[in-house]
């Protein structure tokens, strides 16, 4: 009995003998072994991914990061949250364009539409929004782009959405006519704003309660942010950036989406002269096209190319005609010749302007130029 007792122990023995338990410090080489790496936050598939070796993310190419470095960083600094309004007709590059500058400077960036139902963009892209509006986080930022926005403006709920979620929001910023989304929605009633160049006047005369103006790329007053057309959201999104985390980060996330950011941007597309030029061809009748435009904002050239069977002081009365029903360009009968005549005019601006406009043959038979030339007077 008594030798059956020992037989276990000593067998025990032997083999704590044979296989001593690891030392602390095996402990430790098997932790570190142990490390597990993840690909750094880009919206893609890819995030949820990990890894058991440094290396770079197979999916996206962005250098691998310790997860548990990536965990701590996501609990003591949360991302910023970006909610990018979405409807049919949505302008592509009014709501890409900011989301490629939140999302490179690393913010959580998402669409919202009224439904989750897929939605048809200007130029026919498809997009399917990643909430709607019941069930969307609250975001920090609101972007509310611009394009075709009949569906958007006829929809009480999307504009009650807009304000109730400005309500909370720290900046909410619009691209292009999206303003008319937060005008309708009251939040641009004794502000200053901008939107697109071609819709300047239009916002005047519907939204008299708003200062609009012509001059700026964008326009901040402080919580609600407006841009004017298209890319200018890029600029917009980039002057957010910099109101929540310096112009050093907006700076960088420029750099790293290869655009020349300028804080105080000059270029602002309803500002330039050109906007002061009428129609030429205002019933399409014509067969003219644009052979070069270039100018700034105190002046513009505008030179066509057309063909006629008509002479070149024909060509001449007919384009002068067209200047002349504009209303408010005025012929200067000294400063004309049959193929050339001199005009003044009261710009956009209010102030007075002079232009000229000269018709010569071209190269081959009917072709003919036509430049129209303004300045301002004096």
């Amino acid at each position: 009995m008594t030798s059956r007792g020992k037989g276990p122990t000593a067998a025990l023995l032997l083999l704590l003998l044979l296989f001593p338990a690891p030392s602390s410090s095996s402990a430790s080489e098997a932790t570190a072994a142990a490390k597990h790496y993840v690909c750094p936050p880009c919206g893609l598939p890819c995030d949820g991914k990990v890894y058991d070796k440094e290396g770079v993310c197979p999916t996206c190419g962005m250098k691998l990061v310790e997860q548990e470095e990536a965990n701590a960083t996501a609990t003591t600094s949360p991302r910023p949250r970006v909610a990018l309004l979405v409807f049919t007709g949505v302008q592509i590059i009014d709501f890409t364009g900011p989301y490629e500058i939140f999302g490179t400077a690393g913010y959580d960036v998402y669409t919202v539409a009224e439904t989750k139902d897929p939605i048809t963009t200007v130029n026919g892209m498809t997009v399917v929004p990643k909430y709607d509006f019941a069930t969307v986080p609250p975001p920090d930022v609101l972007v509310v782009p611009g394009g075709g926005i009949y569906a958007a403006s006829n929809s009480p709920k999307t504009i009650r959405w807009i304000g109730d979620v400005t309500a909370r929001t720290k900046h909410t910023m619009s691209v292009c006519n999206g303003a008319f989304l937060l005008a309708q929605a009251g939040l641009l009633d004794g502000l200053t704003a901008t939107t697109t160049a071609g819709l300047i006047e239009k916002l005047r005369a519907q939204y008299p309660k708003i200062h609009v103006v012509d001059d700026r790329r964008f326009v901040d007053n402080g919580k609600i942010i407006t841009t004017a057309g298209l890319s200018a959201g890029i600029d917009g999104a980039l002057h957010v950036i910099a109101r929540m985390q310096g112009n050093g980060k907006a700076q960088l996330t420029a750099l790293g989406d290869e655009y020349e950011w300028r804080p105080e941007p000059g270029f602002a597309r309803a500002s330039l002269a050109d906007r002061n030029i009428p129609d030429l061809d205002p019933d399409g009748k014509a067969q003219w096209t644009v052979e070069s435009t270039k100018g700034g904002i105190d002046r513009w050239e505008i030179v066509l190319r057309g063909k006629s069977n008509r002479s070149a002081s024909e060509v001449a009365a007919e384009l002068g005609a067209v200047l002349s029903a504009s209303g408010k360009w005025i012929g200067v009968p000294a400063r004309s010749s049959p193929t050339s005549s001199g005009w003044k005019f009261t710009g956009r601006d209010g102030k007075a302007w002079t232009g000229s406009l000269t018709v010569a043959p071209g190269k081959g038979p009917g072709d003919y130029t036509a430049k129209v030339a303004i300045a301002r007077a004096g």
